[in-house]
Formats: C-alpha cells, structure tokens, sequence
C-alpha cells in the first residue's frame, strides 16, 4: 500500500496544469468521472405549486480566456500576473483557449482581470 500522506504531499507541489492532466489521466486509467453525482431530486427553485423562488445574486465569477488575439506575448504576462502561474503554465494556458484564467473570484476581480486582458487584445467572458 502505498504512503498517502507523501503522495498527498506530491499532489500538493503539482502545479494546476499538471494537476488537470493527472485528473484526466486517472479518469480514463479507472474509467470513472470527477464530476459531481447529479441527484434526482426536485430542482431548488422550485417548491409546491411551481411557483419558483426568487434566484440568489452570483457572487462567483470565472474569467474565460476565448481568444488570444493579435498580441500573446502581452496576454501571457497579464496571465502570470493574475495567476502566479510559471511561463511554462501561463503559455500553455494561453495558447490552449477557450481555457478559465480565472475562476470562483468576486465581480470586482472579474471586471478587472476582463479590463487587463482585453487592453492586451484578448477576448474575454464572464461566466
């Protein structure tokens, strides 16, 4: 059996790209799926009469990067500045779009990273 805590420990060092690929990887050695089990009940808005309640406000937003545009070089420096992802992790994650710059931050953080990339070219969307 193998020692959990020091594999739980290289885990840890692996960066998000490396991370991802692990991911997938173990989802097709195993044949199993990450993603979160779907249940089979009724849906939270609704409730007796099928009057829906109202919906709560989003608070946490992904940044998507759609499209390089004409300059990379510029969107992968923006990228590692908003990221403190390495050269290596912030070109593949620019060169790889439509890929998450960002994810789960708050509207501010969201329009600003939005701001940065498109003064660089970039095409960009809010999720």
């Amino acid at each position: 059996m193998a020692d959990l805590a020091k594999l739980v420990e290289e885990i840890k060092g692996l960066t998000l790209m490396e991370a991802s690929e692990l991911v997938k990887a173990l989802e097709e050695e195993l044949g199993v799926s990450a993603a979160a089990p779907v249940a089979a009940m009724a849906m939270p808005g609704m409730v007796a009469g099928g009057a829906a309640e109202p919906e709560e406000e989003k608070t946490e937003f992904d940044v998507v990067l759609k499209e390089i545009g004409p300059k990379k070089i510029p969107v992968i420096k923006v990228v590692r500045a908003l990221t403190s992802l390495g050269l290596r992790e912030a070109k593949a994650l620019v060169e790889g779009a439509p890929n998450a710059v960002l994810e789960k931050v708050s509207k501010e953080a969201a329009e600003d990273a939005k701001g940065q990339l498109e003064a660089e070219g970039a095409v960009i969307e809010i999720a």
